[in-house]
């Protein structure tokens, strides 16, 4: 495919942990149940249960959450979601991110980089999130609807690890010969983060920041931009 001639540079960023202080999954679902004390106890229930078929038996992360998002949010309309989002993601932007992250971010958007906000978490809320942050693509988990009613089901595969160096590669189709500055802080982002031309590992802890070293990754986030 011909790439968009107007896409010079790419600026990829993860969310959880890169640009936000902290995973947004988990405070997005309580506070959202809070409101429902009902839903809340559905929550509080599927939890530990969910968590030990996670550690001790071995389910993908991609079943957990699909369990934790259902025992929340299913059955709620598009409009509670955007309702929801309305409050949740501009108090994440004003008192959730890390500000070099946003700093990062706004130097790519002045210098006119094309920017890809791309996440494990879900299509729940990270298009609001990259929205108001201007991104231009958001790449993440899609989670199925049924018409205007959340299933809860994951629509596509979990969007962490060898899924994202596909999302990448996919990108890559879309935009070819077009470099790409990318910023993670997980070992899971690693490769991904190594099919990209100006890659940074930010935020991470020890372990990463040890394996990141060895496969020759850029540690930190840059000087300049």
């Amino acid at each position: 495919m011909v790439s968009d001639t107007r896409v010079r540079r790419i600026a990829l960023f993860d969310l959880d942990g890169t640009v936000t202080r902290r995973d947004t999954l988990m405070p997005y679902l309580l506070g959202f149940c809070l409101r429902a004390p009902v839903r809340l106890l559905r929550l509080l229930i599927a939890l530990p249960g969910a968590l030990l078929h996670y550690a001790f038996k071995g389910r993908e992360r991609g079943e957990l959450k699909q369990t934790l998002i259902t025992a929340a949010l299913a059955g709620t309309t598009r409009a509670e979601i955007a309702r929801w989002n309305d409050k949740f993601v501009p108090h994440l932007v004003r008192t959730g991110m890390y500000a070099q992250g946003l700093k990062q971010v706004a130097g790519h958007r002045a210098r006119g980089d094309y920017l890809v906000l791309m996440s494990a978490s879900p299509d729940l809320y990270v298009p609001a999130i990259a929205r108001a942050l201007g991104f231009n693509e958001t790449i993440c988990t899609a989670v199925r609807w049924d018409g205007m009613v959340l299933n809860g089901e994951l629509l596509t595969p979990n969007r962490r690890g060898e899924e994202k160096l596909q999302c990448v590669l996919g990108l890559r189709k879309r935009h070819a010969d077009v470099p790409i500055t990318a910023y993670a802080n997980s070992a899971s982002d690693l490769p991904h983060l190594g099919a990209c031309e100006h890659p940074y590992l930010v935020n991470g802890d020890p372990d990463a920041v040890r394996e990141a070293a060895r496969v020759g990754i850029q540690i930190g986030w840059p000087l300049e931009i």
